[in-house]
């Protein structure tokens, strides 16, 4: 089993070495300069050689001793580093948001201002995450899905209604109104490979009591921020959760297609990751969201 000298000794060694003087090596260790030479004396029988030559004045290091320097200036360099880091971090407060790409960017970003200025002392820090990713860590952890009935703190976000919306310039270059439209002559912008977990056109239909058009048209995505990018552009007619579209749809830049809606139990789920014991700037943070989110 490998063995090594005293960490006192290798301290002491470290800081004569780079002051040049044991005075100056015994005010950085607050000792003695007796204290540091007894150190290094001691450092050196354990070694087997001599880190000094002490026949000159002052005492030159040697080579056996150059090679320990550049050895500990390299370990102690990367542990003063890590120090440093861990004091800022300790030092400041933050809280990481993760969230789907389609609530960050849609909902979350257009409110980040707002955020900042209700805690003005906290780092927000946000995680996007696509459909079918594995799941990454965040103090607060926003889901799309199925209610968890096992997750009594997980609290329910947004509206339970489901609508199609559109592009007020896709609407006139097909001649139709919000008012009189027919979705079985438009573009359907879907996400079938997230038809299991989204309320997709399909069950959208089914839910309103309406009958799916035969052969309309379609553009698949694989996630809903290209969905929605999509409908903005004018591509096509795409289905809209409560509350999650309100700034394009206050703007104008989309408009609701006037007729049925459907009620989904899918949505958007908040919980803190550590449940009731997540700490203070955590739980500021989560019921921010929520109530912003069920206004």
């Amino acid at each position: 089993m490998r063995q090594l000298p005293g960490f006192s000794g290798l301290t002491a060694f470290y800081a004569a070495a780079r002051h040049g003087t044991l005075t100056a090596a015994a005010q950085e260790l607050n000792v003695s300069q007796p204290a540091v030479s007894r150190r290094i004396a001691a450092l050196e029988a354990d070694l087997g050689c001599l880190l000094f030559d002490r026949s000159h004045k002052p005492a030159q290091i040697t080579q056996q001793g150059r090679d320990l320097l550049q050895a500990l200036h390299s370990g102690f360099g990367q542990i003063e580093n890590t120090v440093a880091q861990i004091r800022q971090a300790a030092q400041s407060r933050v809280v990481t948001v993760t969230a789907p790409s389609g609530f960050v960017a849609f909902w979350l970003i257009p409110r980040l201002g707002q955020l900042e200025e209700s805690f003005p002392d906290l780092t927000i820090r946000i995680i996007s995450q696509e459909y079918g990713e594995a799941a990454r860590p965040g103090d607060v952890v926003i889901r799309f899905g199925l209610p968890d009935l096992e997750a009594t703190e997980e609290r329910r976000l947004l509206s339970t209604e489901v609508f199609p919306v559109a592009s007020p310039l896709y609407l006139d270059r097909r001649g139709m109104t919000p008012e009189q439209h027919d979705l079985s002559s438009v573009t359907l912008l879907t996400m079938e490979a997230a038809r299991s977990q989204w309320h997709d056109w399909p069950s959208w239909f089914q839910a309103a009591g309406m009958v799916m058009p035969r052969g309309v048209r379609s553009l698949d995505f694989s996630s809903y921020a290209m969905l929605v990018n999509a409908g903005l552009a004018g591509q096509g007619v795409f289905l809209a959760w409560g509350g999650v579209l309100d700034t394009f749809l206050q703007t104008g830049a989309l408009v609701r297609l006037h007729g049925p809606s459907a009620s989904s139990l899918r949505g958007y789920f908040a919980t803190a990751r550590d449940g009731l014991a997540a700490g203070q700037d955590v739980q500021q943070i989560l019921d921010w969201i929520t109530k912003e989110a069920c206004k």
